[in-house]
């Protein structure tokens, strides 16, 4: 590959004629001062720097006319063009891979095997659809993704407004393109952001919604959306309503709405239908959209023989569609206030214990009412995937109580929550549903009974593992087959991040254990991902960025933290077919795979 011209129109000294200057051997600009030599690289820099703010355009970057002051200019218009020739594949050699710097392939027009979209978050677009392309020739037969349910304050996938509902940042918009209900200057108007490797949430909720409304009101509901709002109305109705009075209250908590709608008088509610029915029916049309795609999506995944794992908490928020519906359900009092919440006690990683706010389940009424909700919110994430991983598994058969108010974890106590009693419930109702249970952290007796006698799978994290001080259960020699082992999870650094600040007994444990004292920083992560896929566990999960190789930079989430988690973006061209082929050979010779 090489770089053969590069065109300037309108940028800094470069005026209304195009100049184009012609590379292709070039080393070297000479020239005058003021000639554009400065500009010229500079305009290279804007296109293909490592760094996103050099690809930032400023005013000082437009060309200004001779005589011509800047408050006189009402617009200006300017390009940057290079040319590149790509001999490699002329000469029909296998570099196509390779021909494409990773440094600039958020140019990339159409590159096999990418995720993000151009709107500023992976959604279920075309990148979606080749992602799964690139997993079936990476021979794998699982994609494990977190809860898509709509996000609020903090980001999270783990506190969203409702339970049922699926995020509309997810709808592909180009999709919406293609049926009509948008244009490509409409979407290409909005800012979602310019780092291609971290989601700017705050962009995304500035347009995402303004694009959407344009898109709600071209779209003529018809026998499928009435079909959708009639079958999903045991939680639309209530989620829809809720977020059109959340928006119309400025997007205050539920808890601070006025005592009539707060405590849900019907009256009250029937008035604010007719006074938001149009908000309600944007949030109904959200939802239409998002579950059309996304089983679109799932049913192509499961075509080429991918099964989708999905993610639900044991919790939902406090300021969310479900607590505001339903608050019978919880452990509130008269003015629906929770009486405490969940959390984690002190350990060795924190003093205070976890205080994660989450209300907590009134189970005694659960039982009274055969689970009913529990069911109905199970058959919903069961139509949505194919397995499901419940989090924090350990809290069905003991929950951490935190009063609520405090602001530490530390005077909380447990209490007995439902156990098998609820499971063997949803194996009588809905069946043998395939569950991983998350039963990381410290397991009593009861729990570890609790899960063998479920039948579900538990998890094994890598990074646990290696405690030079003591036997550890994380240890591959020491599992069983029924099992998930994943090298780290969401709440973990990435292998390279996290073996660089281990203590050094420990790293040396590992290399002890693994007998890879020799191995390269390269190599490392595969150290681990090979040693998940050897044992004997029924299914091995490796995150994306250990195959990736990356670092720290590339971690999704700090527990107990906010305001920078849940951003890391796959590059388009990161997952290359070489890297695919790498992870089925792995795949194959660990037979974990049959393809």
């Amino acid at each position: 590959m090489k770089l053969s011209k590069l065109k300037l129109w309108n940028y800094r000294c470069f005026g209304s004629e195009e100049q184009v200057i012609l590379i292709d051997q070039l080393t070297t600009f000479i020239g005058n001062n003021s000639a554009g030599k400065t500009a010229a690289l500079s305009a290279l820099n804007c296109m293909f720097s490592e760094n996103s703010n050099d690809r930032i355009l400023h005013r000082s970057d437009f060309h200004l006319p001779k005589d011509i002051l800047p408050d006189e200019m009402e617009q200006q218009s300017l390009y940057i063009e290079a040319v590149f020739e790509f001999e490699e594949l002329q000469s029909g050699s296998n570099g196509g891979e390779y021909a494409i710097p990773i440094f600039f392939q958020h140019f990339v027009v159409d590159n096999p095997g990418r995720l993000p979209s151009r709107y500023g978050i992976g959604c279920f677009s075309k990148e979606a659809y080749e992602f799964v392309d690139r997993l079936e020739e990476a021979g794998q037969s699982y994609w494990q993704i977190l809860p898509l349910g709509p996000t609020g304050y903090g980001d999270s996938p783990y506190q969203s407004f409702s339970t049922f509902a699926g995020n509309p940042y997810f709808i592909d918009l180009e999709t919406l393109v293609k049926e009509g209900l948008l244009t490509e200057e409409e979407c290409d108007a909005c800012d979602f952001g310019d780092n291609a490797e971290y989601i700017d949430y705050e962009k995304i909720y500035l347009s995402r919604f303004k694009v959407l409304r344009k898109a709600f009101e071209r779209f003529a509901a018809d026998d499928v959306y009435d079909a959708f709002v009639s079958e999903n109305g045991y939680w639309l109705e209530d989620y829809a309503l809720y977020m059109a009075i959340k928006d119309a209250l400025g997007g205050i908590s539920w808890s601070e709405w006025p005592a009539e709608l707060k405590d849900r008088e019907e009256a009250a509610l029937n008035q604010k239908r007719e006074e938001l029915a149009e908000e309600v029916a944007f949030y109904k049309f959200q939802q239409f959209m998002f579950l059309k795609q996304w089983k679109a999506l799932k049913a192509y995944a499961n075509e080429k023989g991918i099964r989708i794992i999905g993610d639900i908490p044991i919790y939902v928020a406090f300021d969310s569609a479900d607590t505001w519906a339903n608050p019978v359900l919880f452990q509130f009092d008269e003015d629906n206030q929770p009486k405490a919440v969940a959390g984690c006690p002190p350990d060795a990683f924190s003093a205070t214990g976890q205080l994660w706010g989450n209300p907590l389940y009134k189970w005694d009424y659960h039982k009274s009412t055969g689970y009913a909700w529990w069911l109905l919110r199970l058959a919903h994430v069961f139509k949505l995937y194919d397995t499901v991983r419940i989090d924090h598994f350990r809290g069905f058969d003991e929950y951490y109580s935190i009063p609520f108010g405090d602001q530490t974890a530390e005077r909380g106590h447990w209490e007995k929550g439902p156990g098998m009693d609820l499971f063997n419930t949803v194996k009588e109702k809905l069946g043998d549903v395939d569950v991983i249970a998350e039963d990381l952290g410290y397991l009593t007796e009861s729990v570890i009974e609790m899960v063998k006698e479920s039948g579900y799978p538990g998890m094994k994290v890598l990074q646990f593992a290696f405690d030079s001080r003591e036997e550890s259960d994380y240890l591959p020699h020491n599992y069983e087959r029924n099992c998930v082992v994943y090298t780290g999870t969401h709440d973990n650094d990435t292998i390279l991040g996290w073996y660089y600040v281990m203590s050094e007994e420990d790293r040396e444990f590992s290399k002890e254990y693994m007998g890879n004292a020799k191995s390269t920083d390269e190599e490392l992560p595969w150290d681990f991902i090979r040693m998940s896929m050897e044992s004997v566990a029924n299914l091995a999960v490796t995150p994306m960025q250990e195959f990736l190789g990356l670092g720290t930079e590339a971690r999704i989430n700090y527990p107990s933290t906010l305001g920078n988690n849940w951003k890391w973006r796959l590059l388009p061209g990161q997952f290359t077919l070489e890297l695919a082929k790498r992870i089925h050979r792995l795949t194959q010779i660990t037979a974990r795979s049959a393809k």
